[in-house]
């Protein structure tokens, strides 16, 4: 992902906090270091329609019925961190997600490896051959 997308998204991403759970006693019932980065898919000018779609296939079970991504981060006490943290893990997401695979190129199977699945299915047939019924 260029630099420049990335910097549009930064600045389209909207964040809440809250309190985090867990152990911590005082600290943590009193600090909101909880973070929950949003960022709208649908209506977001940083990425192309072609990316948005690819994004929406990939991001299917991520993305909720609004097309909203949620990232939520409570790892570290500091609110800093977390936001930190979450906006690493959603680039690697989105970086992730648009990576188009090489397409695979066909190739014959070489004639070991055929000859290796052919002896498989004749010990396989050998076997069931045997489990005949017995004659006396």
């Amino acid at each position: 992902m260029s630099p420049a997308i990335w910097e549009k998204i930064l600045d389209e991403l909207e964040y809440r906090y809250s309190r985090s759970s867990g152990p911590g006693g005082q600290h943590v019932n009193r600090t909101e270091s909880k973070v929950d980065v949003r960022w709208d898919l649908e209506s977001s000018a940083a990425v192309t329609d072609t990316q948005k779609a690819r994004l929406r296939h990939k991001l299917a079970t991520r993305l909720n019925k609004d097309g909203i991504l949620i990232i939520s981060c409570d790892e570290y006490r500091y609110r800093a961190r977390n936001i930190e943290e979450s906006q690493s893990r959603l680039k690697d997401l989105l970086t992730s997600a648009l990576k188009i695979p090489k397409p695979r190129k066909k190739t014959k199977p070489t004639k070991s490896s055929v000859k290796k699945r052919l002896e498989g299915k004749k010990q396989r047939s050998d076997l069931k051959k045997s489990r005949g019924k017995i004659k006396y």
